[in-house]
């Protein structure tokens, strides 16, 4: 045990530049690991708002799986799965010009996702995903083999797990994107149908439902800003989104994050609180 924690340290360290305790790995991050590592199930959904740390928490899990388990995880986000720019044009001038910006239930290419998890689950390998880069926001026109057969699959996403939105929630507006831009509930319409279709399908493959709660929808402003800081791209000359830029962005997903936040009782099978500094302060089962 004492092995796995220091290297748990050393790889939040490189990772973050913060030093945790023994305790604190062990009653949290190691809890977390064991949690997947005794179920009898092989697929994981993550979900959480924006800049919670979901990637790079789910790298450490699976090293640690990996080194100290033995088991091959794939780890697969929800953003690599997003609509090419060209394709989110199409939506934003035949159903609703906010469809042009990525996030929202609709702008992936959920059908290719379906057929990676069930590629997965049928050991169908060889199969390709695609990778997208966001400071570019579009896909990049190489996708990744996946070659071999691996144990656990694990996808992580701003929205996964959610249920779709009642009515009332829906109308209501909650931001200035919402009030000047979709009075209509076009936009909003279009996707929560959605997500209680081919999302909650994609979400029905998966045995285990996990969400990183933040303790408030007002602290991913700076989390999102210190990821955009953070995010590198493999092409040159790209632009990194400004604080004002960010602030209209993450209204796009203002709406579906405060729903998970009430709601989250209703559809996660694990609860992992996370404070303002991103840190863990408990884990719950349902």
């Amino acid at each position: 045990m004492k092995e796995i924690v220091e290297f748990i340290q050393k790889e939040i360290f490189k990772k973050f530049k913060k030093k945790y305790s023994k305790k604190y790995i062990n009653q949290h991050i190691i809890t977390i690991i064991e949690f997947i590592n005794e179920s009898e199930n092989k697929k994981f959904l993550i979900g959480g708002s924006q800049g919670i740390g979901k990637s790079s928490f789910i790298l450490i899990i699976i090293k640690a799986l990996e080194k100290f388990y033995d088991k091959k995880v794939l780890g697969l986000s929800l953003d690599n799965y997003y609509l090419k720019k060209n394709e989110r044009k199409v939506l934003s001038r035949e159903i609703h010009p906010l469809l042009l910006t990525r996030g929202v239930p609709g702008t992936h290419d959920i059908k290719k996702l379906i057929n990676d998890v069930q590629d997965f689950d049928n050991d169908n390998y060889p199969f390709s995903i695609p990778i997208f880069d966001k400071l570019k926001d579009d896909r990049l026109r190489k996708p990744i083999e996946i070659n071999e057969k691996y144990d656990l699959l694990i996808l992580e996403g701003w929205c996964c797990g959610t249920k779709y939105l009642d009515k009332s929630y829906l109308k209501k507006n909650i931001n200035i994107l919402e009030r000047k831009f979709d009075q209509s509930l076009k936009w909003r319409n279009f996707y929560n149908k959605k997500l209680k279709n081919e999302y909650q399908s994609l979400f029905n493959l998966f045995d285990i439902k996990i969400f990183m709660k933040a303790p408030s929808f007002k602290y991913v402003l700076n989390w999102r800003l210190k990821q955009e800081t953070n995010n590198k791209s493999k092409l040159k000359n790209v632009k990194k989104m400004n604080i004002n830029e960010i602030k209209r962005f993450i209204q796009h997903y203002e709406k579906i994050t405060k729903w998970m936040l009430k709601n989250s009782n209703n559809f996660a099978d694990l609860i992992i609180k996370i404070d303002k500094k991103q840190n863990i302060t408990s884990i719950k089962k349902n």
